[in-house]
């Protein structure tokens, strides 16, 4: 266990070739993810960055918007983003999220290998 606050906070710049950067917080370390996890995090897109298209290859990739407004890509078709929303990419397929509000948009990520 975990509490807020407790775990690192990682700037990574330019994902997938987006906008600016992402913040990502790993909610599970590589021991407690087992065998089929690859990430669950916490990320955090500021006002007018984003996490550019990419592919998922032998994997899937969930995301459970948190607070914020986003454009999800998937697979070139832009869909609004908004808090409660979940967007699954299946394995083959390609995504990405771009913030177009003001303030943070927050979502968990979950990666699932095959």
């Amino acid at each position: 266990m975990t509490k807020a606050g407790e775990r690192e906070v990682v700037k990574v710049e330019h994902v997938g070739g987006g906008a600016g950067f992402i913040m990502k917080e790993a909610l599970l370390g590589p021991e407690e993810q087992g065998d089929y996890c690859r990430m669950f995090s916490k990320v955090t897109l500021p006002p007018n960055c984003e996490l550019g298209h990419h592919e998922h290859h032998g994997e899937t990739e969930t995301y459970y918007i948190l607070s914020g407004a986003g454009m999800y890509d998937d697979n070139g078709k832009a869909i609004p983003a908004e808090p409660g929303d979940v967007f699954f990419c299946k394995d083959g397929d390609g995504h990405g999220m771009k913030n177009i509000g003001t303030e943070d948009l927050t979502f968990v990520a979950l990666i699932l290998k095959k």
